[in-house]
């Protein structure tokens, strides 16, 4: 068997387009699906999947691991962001090759399940946008929340945490403590709560006193307190916080979860398969961590193809502890699907079924939303005096 051709499927979901990938071999009927979403660069991952492309046309599909060193070393570059994602996606679809060859899920192929169903939280709005990065106080909070309870899920996450700099003013610490006290009275005791600070404090003290003022919130995890890399900087953090913490959606490469995990910066390392390397990388991620005493909650804000690839690695994974997911970013999210879309029953994802990823996209379908730039919202990540900081 040969690969005969790998092209993508752009499709604009609101706050992101999705990128399908598509592998598709000379076997009559048999290809696999990836995804390579990457917010903002669509263009640029769509060009990175062609490019690579032309390194694997003729290889075999089920030498997955070839194929890795292919688009590794032979692009004689490291890939970064970009080329991760494209490559990630790649070898996922590969997965899906092999697991449809054989008959058998992906998530027997790597090793077989450890679980018998997927604990998993998602966003304010469903992931709406304005939901999602507009939602400051205690009265929106609460009210998406319940919304978000009313369809099942148990656990949400949330991005409320103010703009800030190296220094931060304590009524934006007060501020943001009532909102989240508020929204645990409001939501209960057996409502799970996640922080993302999206990186906004830019020092560890600042991110400290956040962190400190809702001690007694009962919050799951503080995700990306600080910015990524500055791994001396979030031990510091976890060393003295009350709350556990999470990080990892923007490291790319090996040796940047190599050395997140060997600084045991981290409670939860939170790798995304669709830049990673894909569910290869992501085990080896999985594995050190495990060794390490840390969990691993995987970031996935994509769509259908990204959220299988998903559930198959947390079914197979020991250490998994939670899963994002975004099936509401758009209401025709399972659309797209032609074949057994991810399920959800009492805010847990069944395991999924069939062989590979055990989904399929309907390509008709999903071509009826064409790739539109998405809508960058970061004209409030602006200081008083006009110092732009991360939002």
């Amino acid at each position: 068997m040969k690969i005969e051709n790998i092209g993508c499927l752009v499709v604009h979901a609101g706050m992101r387009n999705w990128i399908f990938v598509k592998v598709e071999t000379d076997r009559d009927g048999l290809h696999g699906w990836g995804e390579a979403t990457l917010e903002w660069k669509t263009r640029s991952v769509v060009a990175a999947v062609e490019d690579l492309s032309d390194l694997l046309v003729g290889e075999n599909p089920c030498d997955i691991t070839r194929c890795r060193e292919i688009m590794r070393k032979q692009s004689f570059w490291r890939l970064g962001t970009i080329g991760q994602s494209a490559a990630s996606a790649i070898e996922t679809a590969l997965w899906d090759v092999l697991g449809k060859d054989l008959g058998t899920p992906v998530w027997q192929l790597l090793g077989g399940k450890v679980r018998d169903r997927i604990n998993v939280y998602t966003h304010l709005g469903m992931g709406q946008m304005d939901a999602v990065y507009h939602s400051f106080s205690q009265e929106k909070l609460a009210h998406h929340c319940a919304e978000l309870k009313e369809r099942g899920y148990r656990a949400a996450k949330i991005v409320n945490v103010p703009y800030s700099h190296y220094i931060t003013a304590n009524e934006d610490v007060t501020a943001f403590a009532d909102a989240i006290f508020g929204l645990r009275e409001a939501v209960g005791p057996d409502f799970r709560i996640m922080i993302d600070f999206h990186g906004r404090a830019a020092s560890p003290r600042v991110a400290l006193s956040y962190i400190c003022a809702v001690e007694k919130a009962d919050i799951t995890f503080v995700e990306e307190p600080i910015q990524p890399g500055n791994h001396a900087g979030l031990a510091f953090i976890k060393e003295r916080s009350p709350i556990p913490v999470a990080s990892g959606e923007r490291l790319i490469e090996p040796d940047e979860f190599e050395a997140a995990l060997s600084a045991q910066s981290v409670d939860i390392i939170q790798p995304d398969l669709c830049h990673c390397g894909g569910l290869t990388d992501g085990r080896r991620i999985a594995e050190r961590a495990a060794v390490l005493g840390i969990g691993i909650a995987p970031h996935n804000p994509a769509g259908p193809v990204a959220s299988a690839t998903a559930a198959h690695f947390a079914a197979a994974t020991p250490n998994h502890v939670i899963q994002e997911e975004m099936s509401g970013a758009v209401p025709w999210f399972n659309d797209v699907v032609a074949r057994n879309p991810i399920r959800m029953t009492n805010g847990y994802w069944e395991i999924p079924a069939g062989p590979g990823l055990g989904i399929e996209i309907d390509e008709r379908e999903a071509r009826k939303h064409p790739f539109q730039a998405e809508s960058i919202e970061t004209k409030n990540a602006v200081m008083a005096d006009g110092t732009i900081v991360d939002w």
